[in-house]
């Protein structure tokens, strides 16, 4: 028999393969000449967006018994990347498992769908290889305007949400989170942000981190950083923006903030969302043992 050399790995392997066997019937067709119909696990619905002038589509996976208990209010996660066919499927799987395992509240998951992703969710630069790598980018603000003015509101009139809120997403999304927890605190109680694509506009926000730190205002708040082998190449600290940012919230970090950051040797850049995002809602939606 092979031996399994990380364990940890297969499990995340498996995971994703049964999230995405369940949680591709969301999206499937009813078969009503055999008598068979669609497995419906999820909501979508669209937001008319002014802010942006486009119309945005937006999943929802709400918790198991949300339709029984009336009376029940939940925390949000808000998910980048949140599209059928982007990452909201594998997310919305692991919410399920660990939901059902007890290692995290039952929770509202809403995916916000792309349209240009490399505009919304990066901030504006002057690096020309930057600029170059989509017709539109650095509108961060205005997608933030949208999240917060438009969509927020928009949710919280539709299920009952009990203002906990939090956010997660990985590379340019891990990346438009940082900027959010710097320059927009108090929009979310918990960041999660893997492999964040901080090499943006020249490392600015490392750059300015320090600054916008001592700027920010009271209350608690999480923050888990994770990085692949990519993001956190072993003996490189002192060049990579990732390591950097940690090294600056470990000497200005205020203790209201609670920051983390979990390193993932094992995966390249490729790989590292699921089993990060697995890793990150057991660590900081970690539930009371009972006595």
């Amino acid at each position: 028999m092979a031996r399994i050399r990380n364990p940890s790995r297969l499990v995340a392997i498996v995971a994703r393969a049964f999230a995405f066997t369940v949680l591709v019937l969301l999206s499937a067709p009813a078969f009503a000449d055999n008598g068979t119909q669609a497995l419906v696990i999820g909501q979508t619905f669209t937001v008319d967006s002014k802010v942006l002038g486009e119309t945005r589509r937006i999943n929802v996976y709400p918790p198991p018994g949300y339709a029984e208990h009336l009376h029940a209010s939940y925390p949000v996660l808000y998910m980048l990347d949140g599209g059928l066919k982007e990452d909201f499927m594998h997310i919305a799987g692991l919410v399920e498992v660990e939901t059902g395992d007890g290692v995290m509240p039952p929770t509202i998951l809403v995916g916000i769908e792309n349209t240009q992703r490399r505009r919304d969710l990066t901030g504006p630069t002057t690096n020309p290889r930057d600029l170059a790598i989509a017709p539109a980018v650095g509108k961060s603000a205005t997608f933030r305007r949208f999240i917060s003015d438009e969509l927020m509101p928009e949710i919280s009139a539709r299920y009952r949400t009990n203002g906990k809120r939090a956010i997660v997403g990985e590379s340019l999304a891990g990346l438009f989170i940082v900027e959010t927890l710097l320059q927009k605190p108090a929009m979310f109680d918990t960041y999660i942000a893997v492999d964040p694509s901080l090499w943006w506009n020249h490392h600015a926000l490392v750059k300015t981190a320090t600054a916008q730190l001592a700027a920010m205002p009271g209350g608690t708040r999480t923050l888990y950083l994770a990085c692949s082998s990519d993001a956190c190449p072993a003996g490189k600290d002192a060049i990579f923006p990732v390591p950097r940012f940690t090294a600056i919230l470990q000497a200005h970090a205020p203790a209201s903030l609670h920051w983390s950051l979990h390193r993932f040797p094992r995966e390249t850049h490729a790989t590292v969302f699921h089993p990060a995002a697995m890793d990150a809602f057991r660590r900081v939606f970690a539930q009371p043992v009972d006595p």
